[in-house]
């Protein structure tokens, strides 16, 4: 068997770990950094890590993968074309994807902030807030609410303010 061989072990063989490594730049950092999920430090330095390298490392495992793909396509095989073809659809979207700053949509900005009395609130006492005193305008803001948009641009007493935590 050649190395051209589409039943040849080690063409799938890299075909599948130059695969796996596209994926895996793309899906490890996007499973770890998560809204509402436990972070770990450790588990946070190595998605950063990883979605630094991403954009240059799955476009090299995907032109690696592409190449080993159109070696495995001369198989007569339709099962073994249609898993070639699935993989490489994987690797297209996560290559993709790396390039782009999907964690914006995952925290949508609070484009008009409304406020209420204390009294008209619905926050229960064991809500916790991020509050801000400037002169005579007091604002306070459920960390519940930031949780999900981390980050809210508002003006307290005239000043401009970026309300995040």
């Amino acid at each position: 068997m050649s190395s051209a061989d589409p039943r040849n072990p080690s063409a799938w063989f890299l075909f599948l770990l130059s695969a796996l490594t596209a994926i895996g730049l793309f899906f490890i950092p996007a499973l770890i950094i998560r809204p509402f999920t436990h972070q770990s430090a450790r588990g946070l330095a190595l998605a950063m890590r990883l979605r630094q390298g991403a954009p240059a490392g799955t476009l090299i495992a995907a032109a690696l993968c592409l190449i080993f793909a159109l070696l495995l396509w001369r198989s007569h095989s339709l099962r073994r074309k249609i898993v070639v073809s699935s993989v490489m659809a994987l690797v297209i979207f996560s290559t993709v994807m790396s390039r782009l700053n999907y964690f914006e949509w995952m925290f949508h900005p609070i484009d008009a902030p409304q406020f209420e009395s204390a009294a008209a609130s619905k926050l229960d006492k064991g809500d916790m807030v991020l509050a801000i005193h400037n002169g005579s305008e007091a604002r306070a803001y459920p960390i519940r609410a930031m949780a999900y948009h981390h980050i809210l641009n508002d003006m307290v007493a005239g000043v401009p303010v970026a309300v995040t935590y």
